[in-house]
Order: C-alpha cells, then sequence, then structure tokens
C-alpha cells in the first residue's frame, strides 16, 4: 500500500491535503531518488491553470533545488506536454502539478520518470520513504544548490510535436471546429495547432481564471460545447479535461462521442493504413461491450484491464499493443506519446474524418452502444463484497446474463464506495440484476 501515491499520482484538496510542507519533501524525496551519476540533475514542471498551482510551484521549487536539482519552469501546459518535453530536453525527473478533471480546490503532482512514463509502484514508494524520512543530512552543500528559472518556446514546441503525428498532407482547411480548453492547461495550445493545420475555430474555456476549471465546460461537462457546436453549425466539436490529457468530442448535431467510439474510429483507420502494431487495443472493464464486438467484426481483439490509464499503458507494453484508452476519452497513442494526449488524440480522429470526408456523425458511431447502469453503494465498516449472501446474488446475476451481458463490481480506490455495473441486450434485465446487487451489498453494509 502506497500512502500518498494514488492510481493517478498525489491528489487532493489544495492546502489541506496537497499543502506547500508536503509539495517540498516530494520534491526533494522525488530528487534524491533521481539523482544517479555525477552530472547536474534536472528537472521540467509544468501546472494546469488552478489558483494553488503557484503554491505548489514554489514549494516544489525549493524542495528540488535543496538537494541539488536545477528547475526549469514550463507554466500551463497539459501533462502530455511535460512527458514529452521530459524526455526531449533530457530532464531527470517531469512533473505536472494538476488535478486533472477535478474541481479548482482540489490539486496533485504527478511525475514522470527520464523516459517520459509515469512511475512504478515501486519507485513511488521509493519516494513515499524519503518523503517521511529525514533528508537533513542528504541536502546540497550551499554551492550545489539548485537554480530555477522558466523557460520560453515550450507552446510552439508541443504544438510542433502534435502536428508531426500527422502526416505532412494532412490539412483540416474546410473543417469548422469547436474546441473547449476547460480554462486549463490546454488552452494555449490547442487552438493554436488546430488554427495551424487549416481548421476555423471557435474557441471557449479559454479565459482560465485560477477558479473556473472544469466548471461547467471540459469533457466532463460537454453540454456547453454541444450548444456551441449546433449555434455555429460546426463540423465537430472537441473537448478537453483540465490537464489535457483527456478529450471526447461532439459530431455535428450536437451528440457526444465518447471514448470507445474515437478508439474505434482510429482502431479501423489504422487496420486499414497498416499502422496497428498488434491487431487489437487495450481498454479497461468500463468499455463499453458494444466496442468489443465492433472489434471482433473486424477481426481486432479487446484486452481488459483494472480501470486507471497506468493499467492500460503498463497492458500495451507488456503486449506490444500502440493504441489504447479509456471510455472516458484518455486515449494513448504510444507511437507518439507515453500517457494520453487529448490534442493528439483529436488530431488523430479529425484526421480520419478528412479522410473519409464524411460527416462525423457517421465517422465516429461505429457501433451502438449496449445499455449499461451503473450504480454506487456506500458503505462505513467492513467488506460487503465478501458477505455470503452478496456473492449469491452476484453469481445468480451472471447466470441470468448467460453470456449475454456483462457484470463490472469493484469498490472505489478513493472512497468507501462499492461501484456496480452492468451491460447488456436487454435494458430491463440488466436493471433488474444490478438492482438486486445494489439491494444486497445495502443489506450487507447496513
Amino acid at each position: 500500500m502506497r500512502q500518498y501515491f494514488g492510481t493517478d499520482g498525489i491528489r487532493g484538496l489544495a492546502n489541506g491535503v496537497i499543502t506547500p510542507e508536503l509539495a517540498l519533501k516530494v520534491g526533494q524525496a522525488a530528487g534524491l531518488v533521481f539523482q544517479r551519476g555525477e552530472h547536474r540533475h534536472r528537472v521540467v514542471i509544468g501546472k494546469d491553470t488552478r489558483l494553488s498551482g503557484y503554491m505548489i510551484e514554489t514549494a516544489m521549487v525549493a524542495g528540488f533545488t535543496s538537494v541539488g536539482m536545477d528547475v526549469l519552469l514550463l507554466g500551463p501546459i497539459p501533462t502530455p506536454a511535460v512527458a514529452m518535453l521530459t524526455r526531449s530536453m533530457r530532464a531527470d525527473i517531469g512533473v505536472m502539478i494538476s488535478a486533472s478533471h477535478n474541481p479548482y480546490d482540489d490539486n496533485g503532482i504527478k511525475i514522470f520518470g527520464p523516459d517520459g512514463f509515469k512511475l512504478s509502484d515501486e519507485v513511488e514508494r521509493e519516494i513515499e520513504r524519503w518523503i517521511e524520512a529525514d533528508v537533513s543530512r542528504r541536502l546540497a552543500k550551499s554551492p550545489d544548490l539548485g537554480r530555477a528559472k522558466r523557460i520560453d518556446g515550450v507552446h510552439d514546441r508541443y504544438i510542433e510535436f502534435a502536428k508531426r503525428t500527422l502526416p505532412r498532407n494532412v490539412s483540416f482547411e474546410g473543417l469548422r471546429v469547436v474546441v473547449d480548453c476547460a480554462n486549463g492547461a490546454g488552452y494555449r495550445v490547442a487552438p493554436a495547432a488546430l488554427w495551424e493545420l487549416g481548421a476555423e475555430v471557435i474557441s471557449m474555456g479559454v479565459d482560465p481564471d485560477g477558479f473556473n476549471i472544469n466548471k461547467e465546460c471540459g469533457s466532463t461537462e460537454p453540454a456547453a460545447l454541444s450548444a456551441k457546436v449546433r449555434e455555429t453549425r460546426a463540423d465537430l466539436g472537441i473537448a478537453l479535461d483540465g490537464d489535457g490529457d483527456r478529450v471526447v468530442m461532439v459530431d455535428e448535431r450536437g451528440h457526444v462521442i465518447d471514448g470507445d467510439q474515437l478508439m474505434a474510429a482510429i482502431a479501423a483507420s489504422w487496420q486499414e493504413d497498416g499502422r496497428l502494431a498488434k491487431p487489437g487495443l487495450v481498454s479497461t472493464v468500463m468499455s463499453n461491450l458494444g466496442l468489443e464486438r465492433y472489434l471482433a467484426s473486424l477481426g481486432l481483439s479487446l484486452a481488459r484491464t483494472a480501470v486507471g490509464d497506468r493499467y492500460v499503458l503498463e497492458c500495451m507494453r507488456e503486449q506490444g499493443f500502440n493504441l489504447g484508452g479509456e471510455p472516458s476519452g484518455h486515449i494513448i497513442l504510444s507511437d507518439y506519446a507515453t500517457t494520453g494526449d487529448g490534442l493528439v488524440a483529436a488530431l488523430q480522429v479529425l484526421a480520419v474524418v478528412k479522410k473519409q470526408n464524411k460527416p462525423v456523425s457517421e465517422v465516429c458511431h461505429r457501433f451502438e452502444p449496449l445499455p449499461q447502469i451503473m450504480k454506487n453503494v456506500r458503505y462505513k465498516k467492513g467488506k460487503p463484497l465478501e458477505d455470503a449472501a452478496v456473492k449469491t446474488v452476484i453469481l445468480n446475476a451472471q447466470e441470468r446474463l448467460n453470456g449475454h451481458g456483462r457484470l463490472v463490481i469493484r469498490p472505489s480506490g478513493t472512497e468507501p464506495v462499492i461501484r456496480v455495473m452492468g451491460e447488456g441486450d436487454d435494458e430491463v434485465l440488466v436493471e433488474e440484476v444490478v438492482d438486486g446487487i445494489v439491494d444486497a451489498l445495502n443489506q450487507a453494509a447496513a
């Protein structure tokens, strides 16, 4: 078990869980873990647009410089850009200060190794040991303290990187695109990249004030984007989340397109072009069964993992897939990036739209999703899933579905909640079995 790190770095209420003291200790601990060799060590730090980013950034600079690491400050920039720049600038560590799609009063710390990948559980545990340790004897001597400076031009570097993921002859001229940047880290780079590729760009969520990140905008709340697409008669809409590693899209009718449909469109196109490293893709247990059946119709497989992009990426690396993601829109294209990249994924989908020269509603609607019902059961103590009566109800539910649906029942990793998801061809049946499981869990938790 890790004390500080969750499934995606360290995250919590700013100045509650994520305090200056903790940020300083994380900087010192990570700096000590990644000091390898005699060279001058460096770390790049990016952030999103939350007010608390200033406080956490300053504390982390103090932590890193106190153990002798130089700090390069990138300012507000998407998480995938930090991962890319960590490798590009030969940094020993990359840090992103962000709570992703959470409200402004949360914040977090994501750490990347020198290869641009998120850290393993073992490295995170080692950093936690140093957070708890007395590091006074490991602090740098006065002449060896680190320096910190802000770096210009990083937005241009990331924009060029994103554009280079497309063939040279691809142009989005003739496409009217609404892009919602969630008042977050992508508010500068996403509209600029789309415009440079020839699109007519209508921007939303590009006026961050420290408080409005993800507020009624972005990939978690796409209603405003849908309305804007219909109002402006745009060809499509693109919605990023607060740190730019997720994307959902909206077709010309204003209908939301989730990560499952986007991955299906990319997979089919890449299969035609011979670009799939393996015949299939990786997603989590939450991806719709309709996606799995659609891929099977193309002769492609769907490898499923636990919920969390880190598990998707682990499977991709272990089994050699180059496409993976989650229904939430966290899409990993490992030919280009070491983490989810909302902008790059959107560009790949737009390239398919241009190649097929069809409306987005056709290009990105690859299958009819099966009815999916999700309910949460909150409990105060114990382990309701280990109750004998609950196990019996779950077994009976699986027998009733009889291969025509799926059940995913899992405890939340962040709160005392059990999540029950059922899907299948018969919506009435699915709702019956989910309700039965929820009732049994409530009785066990009482």
